[in-house]
């Protein structure tokens, strides 16, 4: 493998039929094609530098995105943080990029981009890469994942390091970073001098009445009648995607693929990168990808 060159990477502004302002981080010359990156519920786009980099360096033309509530992205003033609206934001991004891009979505991300092709616009997209997400994932486990995000909402942390702390106590299977930098892009300094997490805090109110509505089986019927190539990406340790409904929900679709990535829990790409990696390029490099079912 060659030497890794570092891509120039473009801060570009996406506006979405509701006059809200998505950030998005774009690289790459496209001779591939083009992939968005949709990132979970709390992360940022920086969440997919190392994906994106790589793929860049592929002939990817890659827009990694910050979903509406995190970020540099806009916040809803009505606290409209129901999947729908997220899907409907990934269509108008699509609609601007060349040909139909491939879509990698972790968790919320995933999760919206199987609504695009279920519900809303099928064929926005030429492939969907799902990171730890299939339509009905385990109860306890989202409850896991929100009463993290819920602790500290409004208190906030007094230092980087107190935060670092929280994360590690959350996922113990992680090494506690040393260099605390990466982390201050996911967290915002206030006039109090108090760190609090990059992203709306009406976000979980809006998830929370989301999943009171329900998608419910109607919804998982309709994301097995996929018809694009669908890969499926586990972490091995998740807490919200069984090994059983994994398997399960891969081999209902038309053209499905799956990897179950070891020493790795929901968060796949932040536990093991490497793997992550490898998987999704093996995926999108194949002629799976391409329609052709495996």
């Amino acid at each position: 493998m060659g030497e890794s060159v570092t891509l120039d990477t473009i801060v570009s502004t996406f506006v979405t039929r509701g006059g809200l302002e998505l950030v998005g981080d774009v690289a790459g010359d496209g001779a591939r094609g083009c992939v968005m990156l949709a990132h979970g519920g709390g992360q940022t786009r920086h969440s997919w530098a190392s994906t994106a980099q790589r793929l860049a360096e592929r002939g990817w033309k890659t827009v990694s995105l910050d979903l509406r509530g995190h970020g540099d992205s806009g916040w809803d003033a009505d606290g409209d943080y129901a999947t729908e609206r997220y899907a409907e934001d990934l269509i108008d991004v699509a609609a601007t990029l060349p040909g139909r891009p491939a879509l990698i979505g972790a968790s919320l991300g995933g999760i919206s981009g199987m609504m695009v092709e279920a519900l809303l616009a099928p064929h926005t997209f030429s492939s969907l890469t799902l990171v730890d997400i299939i339509p009905r994932s385990d109860p306890a486990g989202v409850d896991k994942i929100m009463g993290f995000m819920g602790a500290n909402l409004e208190t906030g942390f007094d230092s980087l390091e107190a935060a670092a702390d929280s994360i590690a106590a959350y996922l113990p299977h992680r090494p506690r970073p040393k260099d605390l930098s990466g982390l201050s892009k996911n967290l915002r300094l206030g006039q109090d001098g108090r760190y609090r997490w990059h992203w709306d805090p009406k976000f979980v109110g809006g998830v929370r009445r989301d999943r009171s509505a329900g998608h419910g089986e109607d919804f998982e019927a309709r994301c097995r009648e996929i018809d694009i190539p669908v890969h499926l990406i586990r972490g091995r340790m998740s807490e919200l995607v069984s090994l059983d409904a994994a398997q399960a929900f891969v081999a209902s679709l038309k053209n499905g693929a799956f990897t179950d990535v070891a020493d790795a829990g929901h968060m796949v790409a932040g536990d093991r990168n490497d793997v992550f990696l490898e998987a999704v390029l093996s995926f999108l490099e194949s002629p799976q990808a391409a329609g052709v079912p495996a």
